[in-house]
């Protein structure tokens, strides 16, 4: 059965973009504390959802973003405001997209004996919903709306 609400409200997600101890294809391994100063000083808000990188149209808002012992968790709404979130909703519900890569600048890290960096602080600017992400383990999935 077709659900009619499907394209107009916004689409809940939630994952991690970023897991602490894990070298990504560059070889890069963020520690853990490593997003603490960004968080703190942007939130959640100042922290932008794009998809693919694409700064030209944000997709959608994260609502909560945060370090855990595991890594770097969000949760936010893709927004069918436009034509762009529309279309990552879609494409996340039928399962075509479930990444999720970081956009940042490095502000502290050390290099690794085998190539690489631990990356100590970072400057997070956005997470971005994307088809191949950096690091392989960094996914989304669809929030579960719990009732109170």
């Amino acid at each position: 059965m077709l659900d009619e609400t499907a394209g107009r409200e916004p689409l809940r997600i939630e994952g991690y973009a970023s897991l602490f101890g894990f070298a990504d294809l560059n070889r890069d391994v963020v520690e853990a504390g490593a997003f603490q100063r960004a968080l703190r000083l942007r939130g959640a808000r100042g922290v932008r959802m794009l998809f693919q990188h694409d700064a030209g149209e944000p997709v959608g808002v994260w609502d909560e973003i945060r370090e855990d012992a595991k890594g770097l968790f969000v949760r936010g709404r893709v927004l069918a405001a436009g034509p762009r979130g529309k279309a990552t909703a879609a494409l996340i519900r039928e399962g075509a997209v479930d990444g999720l890569s970081i956009g940042f600048r490095t502000e502290q890290f050390t290099s690794r004996p085998s190539g690489g960096r631990y990356l100590k602080q970072i400057d997070l600017w956005e997470v971005s919903i994307v088809t191949f992400p950096m690091l392989p383990q960094a996914r989304l999935r669809q929030a579960q709306l719990v009732s109170g």
